[in-house]
């Protein structure tokens, strides 16, 4: 079987026009203009602002942090207008390029940006070939204070931590590198110790994310799991939360802080369907008799057994489901192999793959290992962006074990395909039990943050809600309608999950309306939103 590669994002490129005809244009009109209100503070004072949160703070966008997008960060537009009311200026900790990505001292641990490459992203060195990524870690980091400290992958309780901006922790995994670039000479300042050291005035902090979206985008499994809802400062999202908040306002500051989208609404989830599996394609249509004709012995296994529900069968009319594997099932690895071996019909059916009869108890047990927990996706899953470029290719390291195993090469190549003839692993998958999960830490998260600011006094932007209203219908702003859909909605950026620009204005026009509603301010009432027309919604690869 061939390394197949089977889902595609096809995007159609509009071009709006308006035109009048001659006898629609009023050529003496009576102009009409309601004067707006100058613009005020209200009681918030601007005067030193600083911006806390993860990379949603930072600016990231189309999987990379860069010059471009830093510039129009939600913190640093924010600035701009506190600017326009009493704010002072605003420093950030600048990248070295527009390449995106990181290096440390010439080896690349970071990769550059994403870029539209026609059908969708692709790499940025897919268009214009090799580049070097010129923001070194260890050769070239800028000089604070800092007042936007947003850290790109960092949790609630990593703005605690002393020595997450330390360069000798880092290839420990225990210090994030984009801090690195903030911490100069004070390597285990913690995040919250930076930012108290200047003296706020004013704050905002957006953090939480992170406490979900790394086991979301890791499939659940486990390897970067959800922040504990409980847990002293430092180990769980309630004692860390309560802790910045407690000191970030000690010194008499005033903030606005954000809640946690529902992450799994983001195109990161939403852009990959569960059956990309297309029977026109030729790669894939010409092995569907031979695929049906294996899964139907074991169909009858699972019909056996009693599951068959588990069953699998590709169509040759419509679009198929990917198999993947669903660790919530229980594992009959032991029973389809015993099965199989007790078949007197199996050695024959071994024997059609060019196997000799006495591989068959190797064969039962082979099938039982790889489909005992295994059934099709529904579309209940929700897959990451990343499974695309990997559903219909050839498993290397399966192909090796299967050969280790004592298949010959072609037909462990044939028993290696990601998605049909082996199932998807958990890390490419969000099964329904592990987005229930993700549901209630953001629930439990929210109303976390929600109390504490209330509490406190801060402003509350309602990012939940906000996404919620992107990924149902879209969000009308100006000119403007953004919604969730990747490349298209023009809210995301082409990494499926951070902002374009465009979104980071329409985010940065919340926390101003949130600002009014709790400080007094007019920003709205003023007319000192920003036109989020006027801001990108993708960066070109000649960007550099």
């Amino acid at each position: 079987m061939k390394n197949l590669k089977y889902l595609y994002i096809s995007l159609g490129l509009l071009a709006f026009t308006a035109c009048n005809d001659p006898e629609d244009v009023d050529l003496d009109p009576e102009v009409i203009s309601e004067e707006l209100p100058a613009l005020t503070a209200g009681s918030a004072d601007f005067s030193n602002y600083v911006s806390l949160g993860n990379s949603l703070t930072a600016g990231f966008t189309d999987g990379a942090l860069f010059q471009a997008s830093q510039t129009l960060s939600m913190p640093n537009l924010l600035s701009q207008k506190f600017s326009l009311a009493g704010g002072g200026s605003f420093t950030q900790p600048l990248t070295s390029d527009n390449i995106g990505g990181l290096a440390l001292a010439g080896t690349r641990i970071q990769s550059p940006r994403l870029v539209f490459g026609g059908a969708g992203p692709v790499p940025l060195e897919d268009l214009i070939g090799d580049v070097t990524v010129t923001t070194d870690i260890a050769l070239n980091n800028p000089t604070g204070p800092f007042n936007n400290l947003g850290v790109p992958g960092a949790k609630s309780f990593h703005l605690l931590a002393p020595g997450y901006g330390n360069i000798a922790n880092v290839q420990l995994g225990l210090a994030n590198p984009y801090f690195v670039r903030m911490t100069g000479s004070t390597p285990d300042v913690s995040v919250l110790q930076m930012a108290v050291a200047q003296a706020p005035s004013f704050f905002s902090l957006w953090i939480g994310n992170n406490d979900v979206l790394g086991y979301a985008t890791t499939g659940g499994d486990g390897t970067n799991p959800i922040t504990p809802v409980s847990g002293a400062p430092g180990v769980g999202f309630d004692g860390s939360y309560g802790a910045l908040i407690a000191t970030l306002t000690a010194g008499g500051a005033q903030g606005v802080v954000a809640n946690i989208p529902n992450v799994t609404d983001v195109p990161h989830f939403t852009t990959v369907p569960h059956n990309p599996l297309d029977p026109t394609n030729p790669d894939f249509g010409n092995q569907i008799a031979t695929l049906n004709g294996i899964f139907g012995q074991l169909n009858q296994v699972y019909a056996f057994l009693g599951v068959p529900e588990r069953s699998i069968e590709f169509s040759t009319t419509a679009a198929s489901e990917v198999v993947i594997r669903d660790e919530t099932l229980t594992d009959l690895s032991a029973q389809i192999a015993g099965v199989l071996s007790a078949s007197p019909t199996f050695p024959a059916f071994v024997q059609s793959f060019g196997l000799p009869a006495e591989a068959a108890p190797l064969v039962a047990g082979l099938l039982g290992n790889t489909y005992g927990q295994t059934r099709e996706a529904t579309a209940d899953d929700l897959f990451v962006l990343p499974s695309s470029a990997i559903i219909g290719t050839v498993n290397v390291e399966s192909v090796g074990a299967l050969m280790e195993a004592g298949l010959p090469q072609t037909l462990a190549g044939q028993f290696s395909v990601e998605g049909i003839s082996l199932p998807l692993e958990d890390k490419w998958v969000l099964i329904p039990s592990e987005q229930a999960e993700i549901a209630a830490a953001t629930e439990a998260f929210n109303q976390i943050i929600a109390a504490t600011a209330n509490q406190a006094g801060l402003a509350l932007v309602d990012a939940n809600t906000l996404l919620n209203q992107l990924a149902n219908g879209g969000i009308t702003s100006g000119d403007f309608t953004l919604t969730s859909s990747l490349v298209t909605g023009s809210a995301f950026s082409l990494d499926g999950i951070h902002p374009t620009a465009r979104g980071y204005a329409l985010l940065a026009n919340e926390f101003m309306k949130a600002i009014d509603a709790t400080y007094g301010s007019n920003f709205e009432a003023s007319g000192n939103l920003l036109n989020v027309g006027d801001y990108p919604t993708n960066y070109p690869a000649t960007l550099q």
